[in-house]
């Protein structure tokens, strides 16, 4: 029996391959799994300490802020800070970019801390989504330009799965000795999968191409299952591991842009489906060419599968 590799053995044995490599990305990666650990246990106790419900207070986006989003926010942002790695931590629960002053850090990291946070107080699955950019003259960079990106998964196991380019890797975290060990090598997204992800209780506000293709998922040469829980990263991942598309697209009159965050939740599992053989593509073309205009930019996202993907885009585009 082959002993399983931790995900700080793998990180470590891709580093190798980097002559000028100095171990600052392989310490980030290393500090995003610590908080990863410390969100996951807080979250098993959910039920059992004060850390459910609202705060009362609201993001950036005028959202109500739950606890365990606060929580998430600033273990991530803790943890990352004292690192000595970063340049700047960029979090959707924060109106501003955090700049580490007493730090001259490598790089940028941008966070969702809790994504699907409305979920936590049913017990569903939620995530924490990063992405991870060099050090630049602008902090606000395409998302072609991404060192790595991925998320941690907290549901019936707890995952971390990312890409720095070279492939996606997936590691479960083994409770009984706390390690993250690989169990997803090089994952590929299926050409074309029977699942789609969306959430139609928008569909009032659809256009005419969106509505077609919606009917085309439902009746055409072959019917697809619908399958969405409202948290983007769970969805994702079984998009990624089953194969289909995920959709929120732009509602002309509620969000005429779209409504997820093109830095935190667009960029970084675009970066990774591409990565895993898979396509996103928005209205304004590839969601990874764009330069971000402001830090909480929204944009609208097809993502997954490249054959789904194409046949929503010859429905865009027609």
């Amino acid at each position: 029996m082959n002993k399983p590799i931790s995900l700080t053995e793998f990180i470590l044995d891709e580093e190798k391959r980097f002559p000028k490599a100095k171990g600052n990305f392989t310490l980030l990666l290393s500090q995003l799994e610590y908080a990863g650990k410390i969100i996951a246990s807080h979250l098993r106790k959910a039920g059992l300490v004060d850390i459910l419900g609202k705060t009362g207070e609201k993001n950036v986006y005028e959202e109500e802020v739950v606890k365990l989003d606060q929580l998430s926010n600033d273990i991530l942002l803790q943890t990352l800070t004292s690192s000595q790695q970063v340049h700047a931590v960029a979090s959707e629960e924060l109106e501003d970019i955090h700049v580490v002053e007493k730090h001259n850090g490598e790089y940028l990291v941008f966070l969702d801390p809790l994504d699907g946070s409305s979920n936590v107080d049913v017990n569903l699955t939620i995530g924490t989504i990063f992405s991870i950019y060099h050090r630049s003259d602008s902090l606000l960079q395409p998302g072609n330009k991404q060192v790595a990106s991925g998320y941690i998964l907290y549901g019936t196991s707890v995952m971390f799965v990312y890409t720095s380019g070279k492939g996606v890797h997936g590691f479960t975290l083994d409770p009984s000795i706390g390690t993250f060990l690989l169990s997803h090598p090089d994952i590929r997204i299926p050409d074309e999968g029977d699942i789609y992800s969306l959430s139609e209780a928008n569909s009032i506000g659809f256009d005419g191409p969106m509505t077609s293709y919606l009917q085309s998922m439902k009746q055409g040469r072959k019917q697809l299952k619908a399958r969405y829980s409202g948290t983007m990263v769970a969805d994702m991942h079984r998009v990624l591991l089953k194969g289909g598309i995920f959709l929120y697209p732009s509602d002309p009159v509620h969000y005429p842009e779209g409504k997820l965050r093109l830095l935190f939740e667009v960029n970084p599992l675009s970066f990774l489906i591409q990565h895993a053989g898979g396509k996103a593509v928005c209205r304004r073309g590839n969601p990874l060419e764009i330069t971000p205009e402001s830090l909480h930019q929204r944009s609208d996202i097809a993502i997954g599968s490249r054959k789904n993907v194409e046949e929503y885009e010859s429905f865009l585009n027609g």
